[in-house]
């Protein structure tokens, strides 16, 4: 049974795009019509498989598959298997559901493998930017000891856990970052649009200005006139940021060093990168994969190369025979409470249970401290709006009040 890939119409004209089993071209096309479907053109979906990189990134079969649709897709598949229905079937019917096309290509050729007798974990190997190396090695798992919708459960559980602790750091910080915007917005149409006008009566009347008022024409006429060179050069500046940060290593060890000793903001990354930590590793341990397999997926999961490079010095020295909380501890980087917890899950046999305590911990831990750096952004920003709109009416009415004592 082979996996066609069709373009067809339906008795209103309307074109329709899909997936069909048959053994063979002419068999796909009987069945389309039998359903009222017109073929218009069928290809067989393995041709997929054969596409270079730059192909398929082209077409964007990986780009388009966001990570809440990957959870999605695993708690679903949980399910289906936890109900008896075969892996076969369970894609067919996540495959028929399925909306997003790029998704659906995927599924139909993992559906394809498992058709040919590969395993799942084979067939979701060929799509590593939607499957990371944490799902891959977990199903893998899951399938050597028989307990893949278990495992698929715990990477659901994970996926939408990790989720949420996302979700509420942006909420948190969406207020502060809205207020931002529009009162630079407020500031901005002020300095370009009211302060010229303003402004303008007083060099008409050719009087010697206040320093303050001489200031803040000067800024107004610079941004109303290289405005859009100070937009050009923000977002250059934040081009040449992103590849200095992210295309160089020197940049990425920089900026990793700055997310962690930054004053608050450290704290909180740092935090973060715990909790992740804990959360994939117990993950891992639980469904079966080896620690020092899942301290080298750990290491890539923490998203900062200075942990990463302490958690692969880690998994040397318990390759060497230490145990996992010793060299944690002399790393200068993971806490005490962390290093004494895992100790005691070690010594009792309850690694794992003890690694979901640290992750829980941690993330209300970074969740209470976010939403106190929140609470005192906002009176902060407050305060500078408040400060930078007072130098602007300060500046604009001081020349006024001279201007009266002369009068006088």
């Amino acid at each position: 049974m082979s996996v066609f890939e069709y373009v067809a119409l339906d008795e209103k004209g309307r074109e329709l795009k899909g997936f069909v089993d048959a053994p063979g071209v002419t068999v796909a096309r009987q069945q389309l019509r039998e359903r009222g479907i017109y073929p218009v053109s069928i290809a067989p979906a393995r041709e997929k498989k054969n596409l270079s990189i730059a192909s398929a990134l082209e077409m964007g079969l990986w780009r388009k598959v966001s990570a809440k649709e990957v959870a999605v897709l695993t708690r679903q598949l949980s399910t289906l298997l936890s109900a008896g229905i075969p892996l076969v079937p369970a894609f067919s019917v996540l495959l028929a559901q399925t909306k997003n096309p790029a998704l659906q290509k995927i599924l139909a050729q993992i559906r394809a493998d498992l058709n040919e007798g590969k395993s799942l974990t084979a067939g979701m190997e060929n799509f590593p930017r939607v499957f990371s190396p944490l799902y891959i090695n977990m199903v893998k798992a899951g399938e050597a000891s028989g307990t893949i919708n278990l495992v698929l459960e715990r990477l659901a559980d994970f996926s939408e856990g990790q989720q949420a602790l996302a979700s509420k750091i942006r909420s948190a910080l969406a207020y502060p970052l809205i207020m931002f915007l529009i009162g630079a917005l407020v500031i901005f149409l002020l300095m370009t649009f009211v302060v010229p006008r303003i402004t303008g009566i007083f060099t008409d009347m050719k009087q010697t200005l206040p320093m303050t008022t001489v200031i803040l024409i000067a800024v107004s006429r610079f941004l109303k006139s290289f405005w859009w060179l100070m937009g050009m050069g923000g977002v250059a500046g934040l081009v040449a940021f992103k590849y200095f940060v992210q295309g160089t290593q020197k940049g990425r060890r920089f900026w990793d060093t700055v997310r962690l000793r930054a004053p608050i903001f450290g704290g909180v990354s740092l935090k973060i990168a715990i909790a992740r930590f804990a959360r994939t590793l117990a993950t891992l341990l639980q469904s079966g994969v080896p620690l020092l397999a899942s301290m080298d997926i750990v290491r890539n999961v923490v998203n900062n190369v200075i942990i990463g490079e302490a958690i692969a010095q880690v998994a040397q020295n318990v390759e060497e025979g230490a145990s996992l909380s010793a060299p944690l501890g002399q790393s200068g980087i993971f806490p005490p409470m962390v290093t004494e917890m895992i100790a005691v899950g070690e010594q009792s046999g309850t690694l794992e249970k003890m690694l979901n305590r640290i992750a829980v911990a941690y993330e209300n831990e970074a969740q209470s401290d976010i939403l106190v750096m929140t609470s005192l952004l906002e009176p902060l920003m407050i305060l500078v709006m408040g400060l930078m709109v007072g130098f602007i009416v300060f500046s604009i009415l001081l020349p006024i009040f001279e201007m009266n004592q002369l009068v006088r």
